[in-house]
């Protein structure tokens, strides 16, 4: 029988290992999946694991949809090292992409290329108003920052629909809900000609090393995930408990309003109800699987970005439902958080109890007196 038995301190190893045991179950788990769902295992594997890195244009749509996924992970990873829960990244990104939208669609055929800059920063500000919302609530009234943030993620949604189905509607756009496609100048400039990757991937990057910097290196990073985890001791050494909420939920809406605006000014190149793409909630996985460690989350975004464009193959070509990506996103998840178990303990096979053997001439005497006779006993070993 194995039994769990704390550790005497938590296991480095298992603490890298663990993703990569949970990713090997996830994958384990979706070949039985792709099994009952009639379809060959190995093929289901090959459209998410294979086919997103087989030609060079594949790996540029892995780059499109890893470089969202790592900026906003970046920001969140922020909010949990300071124990500050911002569950809607995704509203952040959804308004971060309204305010940059409303820049993009100032534009003309004169505007100069500053208009990029300008719609980036827009992004930022907006996710930053949005992500304050839920700092200052926290702050003044103590609510909890898991329900204000997630809720908000709705709001930001109903008010991009009321957008695009009202005042910024394109006229010309035959009655879809969609605003009009941006001038030329606002596109976020492109790495390789003829592949949709970004200037937003080096963004990603350099925040990646901005952010390892100030966690691990600076005072103010320190500081930062003290005033998180630990608000008393924080206090006893000079530090702000309430400037860690601050920074961490406006570093993470600011985050997430940047990958918004590179993704409307980017990829899509105008406003539609479907720039929530579930980004917002897939970072949190991205952040949780790279361990909170801007290399890890590298890594963490490559993996989730391949679970995008292999849901959207497997919808494809094998005839599967899109779903199939949330499903395993989730199963990586729950592996994880079940696999992290291992961290904290080791497992051990419980030995079955070895019957004691009874003193001679003790069986007459328990069999004659059986209420007595055990009374005796524990008197008779006291006097031994």
């Amino acid at each position: 029988m194995l039994k769990l038995e704390p550790r005497p301190q938590l296991s480095r190893f298992w603490s890298y290992g663990s993703p990569i045991l949970a990713l090997a179950v996830t994958v384990l788990i979706g070949m039985v999946l792709f099994s009952l769902l009639g379809k060959d295992p190995v093929k289901g594997l090959l459209v998410f694991f294979w086919e997103p890195i087989k030609s060079g244009y594949a790996l540029g749509e892995l780059m499109v949809k890893a470089t969202p996924l790592l900026i906003i992970a970046l920001g969140l990873a922020v909010c949990f090292r300071s124990n500050v829960w911002n569950i809607g990244a995704e509203g952040q990104f959804v308004f971060g992409a309204i305010a940059a939208g409303g820049v993009a669609l100032m534009a003309d055929k004169t505007t100069g290329g500053w208009i990029v800059a300008a719609i980036l920063v827009a992004g930022i500000l907006g996710g930053m108003v949005w992500a304050g919302i839920v700092a200052l609530l926290r702050d003044r009234f103590n609510a909890s920052e898991i329900l204000v943030s997630l809720m908000l993620v709705y709001v930001a949604t109903l008010l991009l629909g009321y957008m695009v189905y009202g005042p910024w509607k394109d006229p010309l756009g035959y009655n879809f809900p969609q605003t009009k496609t941006f001038e030329a100048v606002t596109q976020i400039p492109r790495l390789i000609k003829g592949s949709r990757v970004s200037i937003g991937l080096i963004i990603a990057l350099a925040g990646a090393a901005a952010l390892w910097v100030f966690l691990f290196r600076t005072r103010a990073g320190f500081a930062q995930q003290v005033g998180g985890l630990a608000p008393a001791a924080a206090r006893y050494a000079g530090f702000s408990a309430r400037r860690a909420i601050w920074v961490a939920l406006l570093t993470s809406g600011g985050a997430a309003g940047l990958a918004g605006a590179l993704e409307v000014a980017g990829p899509i190149g105008q406003l539609t109800p479907y720039v929530p793409a579930g980004y917002g909630f897939a970072a949190i996985i991205v952040a949780f699987v790279g361990r909170l460690h801007p290399v890890g989350m590298i890594f963490s975004a490559i993996l989730m970005s391949m679970f995008y464009i292999g849901g959207e193959l497997a919808q494809s070509r094998l005839g599967l439902p899109k779903s199939l990506t949330g499903v395993f996103q989730g199963l990586l998840l729950f592996t994880l958080l079940a696999c992290d178990t291992l961290i904290a303990y080791r497992i051990r096979r419980k030995s079955a109890p070895k019957p004691v053997a009874a003193p001679a001439g003790t069986s007459s005497l328990q069999a004659s007196t059986p209420l007595t006779a055990p009374v005796a006993a524990q008197a008779t070993e006291g006097a031994i």
